[in-house]
């Protein structure tokens, strides 16, 4: 899910990965919580050779006071390494678990863009078909009108329609053990007046995944989570990669426990637990980041979707300015961002409550996923350190 209510203050030098926070949600970040705990300075473990992507966990645990880091790198040699840094558990210290399962946010909606163009490869939905032709008179509003909104603009955020976690409320307090249907978060949007005229401008909107989750259920008749199990998880074998079933609220597999800062500088509330079906098909998978290397890989490799599919979704469009980081394009599900060493790193990324993600991958086999363990940090510049590092594990 995407928080743009706090821009991250960059202090170092120019990168092409500085965020504003744009690839996770909005109101999750909106509760003041009093309890929790800092990481002490001496709780560092760090576990590969001694690089780039090491030292940078290192900073995030030690400077950014993430209470915990971890990475899986594929490098130009092909070989894959996992790296741990910080604590799982400040209440106990317990070790980082090689590998962890975390909350995998917004990484969710490339899985729900891969189902849908799945279904275009096999005839049963147009990109430029109108929503209104799989969901009809669902999509109704102040300037909203399913008629004239593609499945396309949904999967690029060009739809206008609104993002309804701008109106969810407080989802870290006690809401978040609250059971939330799809159709309701749809109507919390359609309450608000459109954007902008669909086609015309760009917005990140965890509306328009919501609306192609239901599409998927509607084209299939059968449920999101199974269509993303089948298509995706089981056929390229992510082994410790799942859609959280109705009233799942723990990670089942060994995981750090995740944390929430309501602003930098704040305590941090444990929040690993609750029920995250508030983000549905825009963020509530759970995976690791070897899971997600293997994912982006196999998608940008052609394993997931045939070669007319995978060319749609990497067709971007412009970002506009302070609408993600600097240089990012959005495809269908799917982010470039211009490399430091040249080229594009391709991925997404997610955050939502006690974890951030960020992605990229390469099409020459080089490949990143960088996790950490709160969200929002309680250091303003934790998020573009995070960015930074997916750039300098790539070029390294």
């Amino acid at each position: 899910m995407t928080d743009r209510s706090r821009r991250p203050r960059c202090v170092r030098a120019p990168s092409s990965l500085r965020p504003k926070r744009g690839v996770a949600m909005v109101a999750v970040m909106a509760a003041a919580l009093a309890v929790g705990g800092t990481l002490p300075a001496s709780a560092v473990q760090a576990r590969g050779s001694g690089d780039a992507v090491r030292q940078g966990l290192e900073r995030l645990v030690h400077e950014d006071e993430y209470p915990a880091a971890l990475a899986a790198a594929v490098g130009r040699d092909g070989h894959a390494r996992n790296y741990t840094a910080g604590v799982a558990d400040l209440r106990t210290g317990a070790k980082v678990p090689v590998d962890g399962q975390v909350r995998a946010g917004s990484n969710t909606k490339t899985f729900t863009a891969v189902v849908v163009l799945q279904l275009v490869g096999e005839g049963k939905v147009a990109l430029d078909a109108p929503v209104e032709k799989y969901l009809p008179n669902l999509v109704r509003g102040e300037g909203i009108d399913g008629r004239r909104i593609t499945v396309r603009q949904l999967l690029q955020h060009t739809s206008g329609l609104p993002n309804y976690t701008d109106y969810a409320g407080d989802l870290t307090g006690t809401g978040r053990h609250t059971y939330v249907q799809p159709r309701a978060l749809l109507d919390m949007a359609l309450a608000h007046k459109a954007l902008f005229a669909p086609g015309t401008s760009w917005s990140y909107s965890n509306t328009n995944y919501v609306l192609a989750g239901l599409l998927i259920e509607k084209v299939t008749g059968r449920p999101l989570a199974e269509e993303i199990t089948h298509r995706v998880i089981d056929r390229i074998r992510l082994r410790r990669t799942y859609f959280p079933g109705v009233g799942d609220e723990r990670i089942r597999g060994a995981h750090p426990q995740g944390y929430f800062a309501a602003k930098p500088g704040e305590p941090l509330e444990n929040i690993t637990e609750f029920d995250p079906s508030w983000a549905w098909a825009a963020g509530q998978i759970i995976s690791t980041p070897g899971d997600l290397n293997r994912f982006f890989s196999a998608l940008l490799g052609g394993r997931l979707l045939k070669p007319a599919q995978l060319a749609q979704m990497r067709t971007t469009v412009e970002v506009p300015e302070g609408g993600m980081w600097p240089g990012a394009r959005y495809g269908l599900g799917v982010v470039s961002t211009p490399m430091s060493c040249g080229g594009l790193a391709w991925g997404h990324g997610g955050d939502i409550p006690g974890y951030q993600t960020r992605t990229g991958v390469t099409d020459d086999g080089r490949a990143v996923t960088i996790a950490v363990t709160a969200d929002g940090p309680r250091v303003e510049q934790g998020p573009a350190d995070v960015l930074d590092l997916v750039d300098a594990a790539l070029c390294r």
